[in-house]
């Protein structure tokens, strides 16, 4: 008669000997092959990695400068009639009246509104363009840093520089016609010589000038105004 407990004992020995078999005859360097999952496996989604921007960031217009401070009505940039004998592409500097003329030619001009030398720093003649900047470093003269010993001796372009966007250098002279971050004070007399113009104008001058231009700068002296107004130049 076999007992319960006899059966369970035989069980036993019985799989250790098919365990110890299984063993025994598998390959030390071949490992079993993984049953497979009963359900897909399921994994999270990737994490997109970090792109830098495709283009680099835009630098701000230097005509947005001035662009908070609106010029008064007669010293904005206009189209006006104007009667000369130069010819077109010359600049003519009305002292007095704080102008500046651009010759278009055939009895018309551009007139853009300018600052101007301060009393006893007006002076008058004949110049040419000499060279064209962007921009422009500013170094002061020795003179003028002999009046204003406080001065930087030299400042890099940008925003901050009194020259403003862009520069057109007289010839041999310390003088320029250049642009301001001061645009308030155009239609004054404020320099030390120089022709300053907003940075808006001075930007439209000088896509207009011409390296070799002729420039005529008139004596504080004559205060005739004779640019009779057609338009303003948008442009």
């Amino acid at each position: 008669m076999v007992t319960s407990g006899t059966t369970r004992w035989q069980s036993r020995i019985l799989f250790g000997a098919l365990l110890a078999g299984a063993v025994a005859s598998a390959s030390p360097t071949q490992a079993a092959s993984p049953a497979p999952f009963p359900f897909p496996l399921l994994l999270p989604p990737p994490v997109a990695s970090y792109e830098p921007p495709a283009t680099a960031p835009q630098l701000v217009d230097p005509r947005e400068d001035d662009a908070t401070y609106e010029l008064p009505a007669r010293l904005r940039r206009q189209v006006v009639n104007y009667t000369t004998r130069e010819a077109p592409g010359t600049v003519i500097i009305d002292t007095p009246n704080t102008y500046l003329y651009y010759v278009l030619g055939n009895g018309q001009a551009i007139r853009y509104g300018i600052g101007v030398g301060r009393d006893g720093f007006t002076w008058s003649g004949v110049q040419s363009v000499t060279r064209k900047a962007e921009w422009p470093d500013w170094t002061p003269p020795p003179e003028m840093i002999a009046r204003q010993p406080y001065l930087p001796r030299h400042m890099a372009g940008g925003p901050g520089n009194p020259l403003g966007a862009r520069a057109m250098y007289l010839g041999g002279t310390v003088y320029r016609i250049h642009g301001t971050n001061a645009p308030d004070t155009i239609g004054t007399h404020v320099s030390s010589g120089c022709i300053r113009l907003t940075n808006q104008d001075v930007i439209d001058l000088y896509s207009r000038v011409t390296v070799g231009a002729k420039v005529v700068v008139r004596p504080m002296e004559r205060r005739a105004d004779l640019g009779r107004v057609l338009g303003r130049v948008t442009r």
